[in-house]
Parts: C-alpha cells; sequence; structure tokens
C-alpha cells in the first residue's frame, strides 16, 4: 500500500478542463474504488495517488491538483497534519488545493479538527458515488460541503468545550448586522446560497455579498468556518 500512481496526464489543466483530483488514503481497495468511481467522470482526472500524509504531501505539491480527498487516520502520518501542511501556504503554492477530509464514521473528532484548519468539507467513505462527484465539483468551484445533519453533529462534539472558543465566537458575531447575523445562523444550518434566498427573501447576488462580508468579519476562509463560529457560539439548536 501507500504506492504513488504515475499520472498519465500532467496535473495542470485548462479552465475548461477536468477536476484534478489526487487520492490520499492508506487503503489500496479505498483508493482503487475512488479512483474507479471519479475516473469514470468525464469532467474528473484522478492524477496522482498516495498512501499516507507524508507521501501525500509529496505527491500533491508535485502534481498541483485542484481537489485532494484526504483520509484521516493513516500510518506515518495522519491526514490532519498532512492537511495542514498543505493548507499553511509555505510552499510558495499560488493557491493550495481544496482539501476533502474521508472518515468512515461521523462521529470523528479530527473530521472538525480538519474542517478548522481550513479543509473545504468532509465525505464519510461510503458516499455514493454521482455524490462523491458531485462533491468533488463543488468544493473545486469554491463550495464547501456543508451537510446540514452529520457536520452539525461533528461540530458541535468538539464546540461546546470550556476553552474560549464560545466567547470568542459571540464577540465576533456581535459585529455583524442583524441580516448578516441572519446569514450566518442560515449558513451554520447548512443551506445553500439559494436556500438561503429563498428563506430570507432576498435575491442570490444578494445573499453572495452577505456571505463576502461575512468572511471578512468572522475572518473565515470559507463557509464551512463561518459554521463553525455559528456553532462555537452556541446558537446552532435554532
Amino acid at each position: 500500500m501507500g504506492g504513488v500512481s504515475d499520472p498519465v496526464t500532467t496535473a495542470t489543466e485548462a479552465p475548461d478542463g477536468p477536476v484534478t483530483v489526487v487520492l490520499v488514503d492508506d487503503d489500496a481497495l479505498v483508493r482503487a474504488g475512488l479512483k474507479m468511481i471519479l475516473g469514470g467522470s468525464p469532467t474528473i482526472d484522478v492524477v496522482g495517488e498516495a498512501g499516507d500524509g507524508a507521501e501525500g504531501v509529496v505527491v500533491v505539491r508535485r502534481l498541483r491538483p485542484a481537489v485532494v480527498l484526504m483520509d484521516i487516520r493513516m500510518p506515518r502520518r495522519d491526514g490532519l497534519s498532512a492537511t495542514r501542511d498543505l493548507l499553511s501556504g509555505t510552499d510558495g503554492a499560488l493557491e493550495p488545493p481544496k482539501v476533502i477530509v474521508l472518515t468512515t464514521f461521523d462521529t470523528d473528532e479530527l473530521v472538525v479538527q480538519a474542517l478548522r484548519i481550513g479543509a473545504s468539507g468532509f465525505l464519510l467513505k461510503d458516499t455514493p458515488p454521482h455524490r462523491l462527484v458531485e462533491a468533488v465539483h463543488a468544493v473545486a468551484a469554491g463550495q464547501p460541503i456543508l451537510s446540514p445533519s452529520v457536520t452539525a453533529q461533528l461540530i458541535a462534539k468538539v464546540s461546546r468545550g470550556d476553552d474560549g472558543r464560545t466567547s470568542v465566537a459571540r464577540e465576533r458575531l456581535s459585529t455583524l448586522t442583524d441580516r448578516e447575523h441572519e446569514v450566518a445562523l442560515a449558513i451554520g444550518r447548512g443551506l445553500s446560497n439559494a436556500e438561503i434566498a429563498a428563506e430570507l427573501y432576498m435575491g442570490v447576488p444578494t445573499v453572495k455579498a452577505h456571505v463576502s462580508r461575512l468572511l471578512t468579519k468572522l475572518d473565515a476562509d470559507n463557509r464551512v468556518q463561518i459554521a463553525l463560529t455559528v456553532h462555537d457560539a452556541g446558537l446552532d439548536q435554532g
């Protein structure tokens, strides 16, 4: 396990070309299954794979894929450490890849930690093939994966501790306007821009403008981290 596939094409893609993906998982059978599913889509190109986090960092930095599917629990170096390294921006990359963390169980606290350090979302390993393809495209387009039920469960699991996060989150949310606060709560529930627009009687462009301001005000890199702030503040119970 852990061999690296030599890509048949380079990871550099044309603007309208397929989404390039690297798979990082210590189970060769899991990698083979993911490669078969994603490789069956003409709009996705699996350009490489690795069997642990250490090897994964090397492969990703060499191939520069758009998206990385990263297992969490692996030998030598786990996916959390590798994700932090890839998203740190210390290797001179113009733009780090989007990282989707993989897990077998939906109560894995490491998944939440990965979201906190900037991963674009997570997938259970038994995600149906069509949803897996959709998720890769969504993340590549800058739309982090938010599951209203499972993500909320994962975030809540570690965001209730008495470690100061609640007060910090509430202080950040206090800087928002009423409308921005409503949009933040909706994001915390996992709603899409279209769903937020329908619920709050706004146009989608207006929602996008609010989301952009939220990213700045909450010092967040993506929608997942906005949701984390909402959950940290204890406002995810409706």
